[in-house]
């Protein structure tokens, strides 16, 4: 048994709410959905709920300190109950990996998302697990800034939804089989 403190980054508030750069408050809320427990417990600067897992205690968690000052948020919440950072997956959206596709790491860089950064920067350290959620489109973007920004397309609706199922299973597979088992299966 253990306790997983799984972190969607995102930025808070109703105008950013379906946009792209809060796909980790998606894959959150979904995970919420499927447990069946409420992400609102204020704890840190987030928004906490705790889930069971097949006996694991999981805490789904919402920064609310805006995406590139996320790792303030998880610092705090690493350093209560004895959480380590073995247990924790961060959730975020990937610009450099083309849309629908998902890629599970055990440690790594930033790879240029300012969440991620921060969270790096502020635990100092790059040992924990991190689920990426590919946003890239078929065309180039002229400003990345804005286009993280905006809202999905509507007829991007079926492979988002897709692809958010399948992360969530990828986090199930993270907590009942480990790391490297979810990697070989879901990357």
């Amino acid at each position: 048994m253990a306790d997983w403190l799984i972190v969607g980054l995102g930025n808070p508030g109703a105008e950013y709410e379906k946009t792209r750069h809060n796909l980790g408050f998606m894959l959150v809320d979904l995970l919420a959905e499927r447990y069946g427990v409420q992400v609102r417990r204020d704890e840190c600067r987030s928004l906490v709920g705790r889930a069971a897992v097949g006996g694991n205690r999981v805490e789904l968690v919402k920064p609310q300190t805006y995406m590139n000052i996320s790792g303030e948020a998880v610092s705090c919440l690493l350093a209560k109950d004895e959480r380590q950072s073995a247990t924790l997956v961060v959730v975020s959206d990937d610009l450099a990996l083309p849309f629908g596709k998902i890629r599970i790491r055990p440690r790594g860089t930033h790879g240029g998302q300012n969440g991620l950064r921060s969270v790096i920067d502020i635990l100092r350290t790059q040992e924990f697990i991190r689920l990426r959620i590919g946003m890239q489109p078929e065309h180039p973007v002229a400003d990345a800034k804005r286009f993280v920004l905006e809202k999905f397309a509507r007829g991007d609706s079926e492979t988002l939804a897709e692809t958010l199922g399948r992360s969530a299973d990828a986090i199930e597979a993270i907590i009942y089989d480990g790391v490297d088992a979810a990697m070989a299966k879901f990357n």
